[in-house]
């Protein structure tokens, strides 16, 4: 990703908040120092594995040589390329875990999967952290079973490793997590607008039929992941795509483009059935919302609409926009950590913030998807009663209205 994260006429206030995130994120993310960004959850029980299949929507034309927002000619497209990654449970292995910079590595091949792009800035970008073990181990042994399918959507333009700690999480509990990178419709970078996200949707649903081909996957058990583009994309998705059961936003454009799902005209989510899991970012004022309003993010609310399915807002009060991906905390500086911070809370409440973030939305697959009721008790009640510090977090849940 060379671009920018697109949620951000709002937000990103803390760094005149959303005006930085228009930026390009070679900008945003200059990296002067590594971070101390640790993934402060456990594993689960299953080991995690990790495949990256190269492979095309042949349905789909894509520039062959893209470049940032230039229409391309007929003569210089191909089929619109997926690299598509798949964290699964696995046996024991003693293969070497992923580093953070390995999955620098695979934003080489994201377009042309033979020529790796030497120019890269991801790999610089993660110098700091190259050496970071994660969990996944490259091409590991699957455990025999079938389980639930959660696709990840990540941010505009971004990687599809952008949360790897978390797919990585999703893996080791017994899920199967794929993701690809999120492009354009015809070029590699995603702009604000009705194209690209159909774009990033259809290719959610492209990610689900290749599931199907995979021997551990239960299809009934489906639901999409997305942070910020990625969530409006998964909206979008789940719309025309029946398989999808449920819905996972960390801190996901729906809120804040909701001019653009109104412009859509098909997008209804007061229709919406399935259950919705919301995070938010930290404080915005009314001020805020009012100054960086635009066409594009004023329409009815998404959240106010989502009545006829489970919706629970999870507001992270500490944590800003970018703080919900892993690996766009390990490219921040310490100076660019301090562009963003919510009030006063520190790089070690973030560590802590995004691990319950994490945990949370296991919960709620947990619930929804495998149906454990003792993970809906958990999901309903008071953060404290789970160890969650003061002022980290509140949980709003709402039970969908029942027809009479």
């Amino acid at each position: 990703m060379e671009k920018r994260d697109a949620s951000h006429s709002l937000l990103a206030v803390a760094l005149s908040v959303l005006a930085a995130l228009v930026i390009p994120i070679s900008t945003a993310l200059a990296q002067t120092q590594p971070t101390d960004f640790q993934f402060t959850e456990k594993p689960g029980p299953y080991a995690v594995g990790l495949k990256v299949v190269n492979q095309y929507d042949r349905s789909r034309k894509f520039a062959l040589h893209p470049t940032n927002h230039a229409a391309p000619s007929v003569s210089d497209t191909g089929p619109r390329p997926i690299q598509t990654l798949v964290w699964y449970p696995a046996s024991g292995h003693n293969a070497k875990a992923m580093t953070a910079g390995d999955y620098a590595q695979l934003a080489k091949t994201e377009i042309d999967f033979d020529q790796p792009d030497e120019n890269n800035r991801w790999v610089s970008k993660l110098a700091a952290s190259a050496n970071t073990l994660l969990w996944a181990q490259r091409d590991a042994p699957m455990v025999e079973g079938r389980f639930p399918l959660v696709v990840y959507a990540p941010g505009q333009s971004s990687v599809a490793w952008d949360n790897a700690d978390i797919c990585e999480y999703l893996a080791s509990h017994g899920y199967v997590v794929v993701a690809s990178p999120s492009l354009g419709k015809s070029t590699r970078d995603a702009d604000d607008n009705l194209d690209d996200i159909n774009a990033a949707a259809t290719d959610i649903s492209f990610l689900i039929s290749y599931a199907k081909t995979l021997p551990d996957v239960d299809m009934a058990k489906v639901a999409v992941a997305g942070w910020s583009w990625g969530g409006i994309a998964n909206l979008f998705a789940a719309t025309h795509d029946s398989r999808i059961k449920a819905l996972v936003a960390l801190d996901g454009s729906m809120r804040y483009y909701s001019g653009l799902i109104k412009k859509s005209g098909d997008i209804h989510p007061k229709r919406m059935t399935i259950p919705l899991l919301f995070f938010t970012r930290g404080y915005l004022s009314l001020e805020d919302w009012n100054r960086y309003a635009t066409a594009d993010n004023e329409g009815p609310s998404v959240l106010n609409a989502w009545t006829h399915g489970d919706l629970l807002t999870v507001h992270m009060l500490g944590m800003s926009h970018p703080a919900f991906a892993s690996m766009y905390q390990r490219a921040s500086s310490e100076q660019k950590f301090a562009e963003n911070q919510m009030e006063d809370y520190g790089r070690e409440d973030v560590n802590i913030s995004y691990g319950w973030v994490a945990r949370y939305t296991l919960a709620f697959l947990n619930a929804y998807l495998k149906g454990q009721a003792t993970e809906m008790a958990f999901l309903k009640a008071a953060p404290a009663e789970h160890g969650v510090p003061k002022h980290f977090m509140s949980v709003d849940f709402r039970a969908a209205e029942r027809s009479p």
